[in-house]
């Protein structure tokens, strides 16, 4: 099958385009203006500050000619309308030779940070003096993000004032509101003040109020310009206004840490041209600088401990599951996500019982928002705990750290929350030892598990199941933790918890395996429900029971093999549902989609079980997917669509948010698969394992780091078909980079001290 036809690029939320920093997005329409439709808007830790943008020169929209982004935080528009006295010429879309001939250009740039600097340049490329009017609609709304596509529950007061002097011209939007709630033991009067001033600087002409509008008389003679700098700075409660970023082009935006982290992380080159290297390559940068993008500034720790929004437009908060997941995938990069991301939630674990936001002490952070509706208390997300899976993500994380790095300083703070989220987990669990969850908030999440879309666990005749609920999936999750966290309690002198956390891990395998597993269907069931029966249904989740290690090998095979049916893998990759169940929606969020994040830890499984043809076909698949779209950015999930002549590339699931942290970070997780690599900075070793396909004959990894080494690795496909790598350069401290050729061997690397735990090594061993 060809990469991909020549021609096809997609572009996740075509009719939307969006550019991010932090906790800041400013959505527009295809144009660059704002019109009050939904989910679009300058949003601001979640709220739409401004609502209505919308530019006029001469009371006509002028038509866009060149609209693109320049990096993820800014953007750059150039539009032309025809020269007054000319507009006979035409200066619609419909008819653009007018305007392009007589043209006067409205050049507009914009960046991002934690405000919007925007400098509007205004040419007249005729050869006679034009007079313009240059009018600005402005309003906001300050509507809680999810209010822009639903219903409206908070009201406010809304007041707008301007002021204009020699130096700067300034329209101030200022909103309070307030709530009196009581829900679930929850009582008080919550407040909210949030404004956005603009400030208009720098102008060739004065700004003037007049209708409600922002309007500027210009006078251009032939050739000449005229440029004012708008400056949109938001307020966040109390807080002083923040500045926005100073524009002197696109190319000087990057802040200490940003610069830091391009040049420690780990680089990708490869000399191949005609395979797949030069998609592999250019996604892999490309999930770099998304990674970087989706930051947080605020809850940085240090220049080099950082945590990530989950996803851009619509997910630019804080979740446990997004980042932790995001953060050991990352690791091949570095292990600065991991450092940040683990003290941000270890600081939200949960400490009291307080049903209305599922909180239970020792439970880790589902979400956290700081949208209108939530600091007021209309729901409970402004700390909400209503997931399993960042509970079992936390000590497997911990312990990547710990394998990563070797460092017991930055590893030990995070053992007791570790332990704390596991003894939470073992709280959760059947009579049988299975992990379970069901929503005590009466505004919960319903679903709680890895899938926790309202529909997303179904029987086989596709009926919803009622909770509480035991996904397969989570157990695998438990399993890791334990085993994963073992391996670090060991180290730590703690070897009486680590056996009992070995043993734990070890009897959930053997009680997982009698249990969940279906002779008829040669898989594993998707869940057991509320009586203890299974879920008979076949889906993605039990893939990641062979990502976490907790099947049986002797089974794998089989697994494998029905995963990669026709009807659970499309082509590109594995459907979150079958296409054979009467519930499967390629469209639907988790009955039938594909998701790329999943496909980074299904490659690490296959891998850790020795199915390398299953590895390439997971990592092809994605790759191939990359291809499709627009800078080789794998979004947050697109549609189950056969892959076959009638369908050359899968249609969009529609509201999918790119870029997204941990579809980025699955990048790096296809990699590590490839390289068989597993770092065990603690004993200053790393272990390769390559199996390079024809699509990928060679790539360079250039400054990985394990422990306190920075290494060079060149892997490369042999005459022979073979697979081999070299060290090109190793420096800092000492690193054994050795060859290992089966994930079952590791233990002759450590001795019989270590046999039961050597094989925590591995993610999700």
């Amino acid at each position: 099958m060809p990469v991909a036809p020549a021609l096809v690029r997609l572009r996740v939320r075509d009719d939307s385009v969006y550019i991010t920093h932090g906790n800041s997005v400013l959505c527009t329409q295809r144009d660059g203006w704002l019109e009050g439709r939904a989910e679009q808007g300058l949003l601001v830790h979640e709220t739409r500050l401004l609502s209505r943008y919308v530019c006029r020169l001469n009371g006509t929209r002028p038509t866009p000619v060149a609209l693109s982004h320049v990096t993820q935080n800014s953007w750059l528009g150039y539009y032309i309308v025809a020269a007054p006295g000319h507009e006979d010429g035409g200066a619609s879309l419909t008819a653009p030779d007018g305007a392009a001939q007589q043209s006067i250009e409205l050049r507009v740039s914009r960046v991002l940070g934690d405000g919007l600097h925007e400098d509007m340049d205004v040419t007249n490329f005729t050869q006679q003096s034009v007079q313009l009017q240059l009018a600005l609609e402005v309003d906001g709304d300050f509507a809680d993000q999810d209010e822009t596509a639903g219903k409206r529950e908070q009201f406010g007061t809304l007041t707008r004032q301007w002021a204009a002097d020699a130096e700067a011209a300034t329209l101030t939007l200022d909103y309070r509101a307030e709530h009196r709630y009581d829900v679930q033991g929850n009582q008080g009067l919550a407040r909210l003040h949030r404004a956005l001033q603009l400030r208009i600087v720098r102008a060739g002409s004065a700004a003037q109020m007049r209708d409600g509008h922002i309007v500027f008389d210009i006078t251009l003679a032939p050739q000449a310009s005229w440029h004012a700098c708008l400056l949109w700075q938001p307020l966040m409660e109390e807080r002083l206004l923040l500045a926005p970023v100073d524009c002197h082009g696109f190319d000087q935006q990057r802040d200490a840490t940003d610069e830091a982290f391009l040049a420690d992380a780990t680089q990708f080159s490869s000399a191949e041209s005609e395979t797949l290297s030069g998609v592999v390559i250019r996604a892999a940068q490309q999930a770099r600088r998304d990674l970087l993008d989706l930051r947080m500034p605020a809850l940085d720790t240090s220049a080099k401990a950082w945590t990530v929004a989950a996803g851009v437009p619509m997910y630019a908060s804080l979740f446990g599951r997004d980042p932790l997941t995001a953060a050991w995938e990352a690791a091949l990069l570095g292990p600065e996500v991991m450092r940040g991301t683990l003290p941000v939630l270890a600081a939200r674990q949960g400490k009291v019982i307080n049903d209305w936001r599922d909180e239970q002490p020792g439970r880790m952070l589902h979400e956290a928002h700081d949208g209108p509706a939530k600091v007021l208390n209309y729901n409970p997300k402004s700390i909400s705990y209503g997931a399993l899976t960042a509970s079992g993500f936390f000590p497997f994380v911990a312990a990547q750290l710990w394998f990563w790095t070797g460092d017991k300083s930055a590893v030990e703070p995070f053992i007791e929350p570790a332990l704390k989220s596991l003894a939470w987990m073992a709280s959760s669990t059947d009579e049988h030892g299975f992990v379970q969850y069901k929503t005590r908030s009466e505004q919960g999440v319903r679903n709680q598990g890895w899938k926790d879309s309202g529909d997303a666990i179904v029987y086989a005749d596709g009926r919803q199941v009622a909770a509480p609920i035991a996904p397969c999936e989570e157990q695998g999750i438990l399993y890791a933790a334990r085993l994963n966290l073992a391996a670090v309690l060991w180290w730590f002198g703690r070897r009486d918890e680590a056996r009992q956390l070995f043993r734990a891990a070890r009897e959930l395998k053997r009680r997982f395996n009698a249990t969940f597993w279906m002779e008829p269907e040669g898989c594993f069931a998707m869940a057991l429900d509320a009586r203890g029966e299974l879920v008979r249904s076949i889906g993605s989740n039990v893939a990641h029971c062979v990502a976490t290690g907790i099947v049986d090998k002797a089974r794998v095979p089989r697994v494998l093999d029905r995963l990669f049916a026709e009807d659970m893998y499309s082509g590109w990759g594995l459907r979150t549902l079958s296409s054979l169940h009467p519930a499967y929606n390629p469209y639907s969020y988790h009955r039938g989609t594909v998701w790329p994040v999943e496909h980074g830890p299904f490659a690490v499984g296959a891998y850790r079980y020795g199915c390398h043809e299953r590895v390439e076909q997971i990592c092809r698949g994605m790759f191939e997917a990359a291809a499709l779209f627009e800078s080789c950015r794998l979004p947050e999930c697109f549609s189950g669509h056969a892959r076959d002549a009638l369908h050359p590339f899968p249609a969009l699931y529609p509201a999918a948010n790119s870029p997204q942290a941990w579809s980025a970070t699955t990048v790096f997780t296809l990699l590590q698969a490839l390289f068989g690599l597993q770092p065990f900075a603690p004993l200053r070793m790393l272990f390769v394992d390559p199996h390079m396909p024809t699509w990928l004959p060679e790539i360079t990894l250039r400054g990985l780091r394990v422990g306190d080494a920075v290494v060079d690795l060149r892997f490369f496909r042999k005459a022979d078909g073979g697979s081999d790598y070299a060290v090109l350069d190793s420096r800092g401290g000492r690193l054994h980079v050795v060859r290992q050729p089966s994930p079952w061997s590791l233990t002759a690397h450590f001795g019989e001290r270590a046999k039961d735990l050597a094989l925590s090594i591995m993610p999700g061993r």
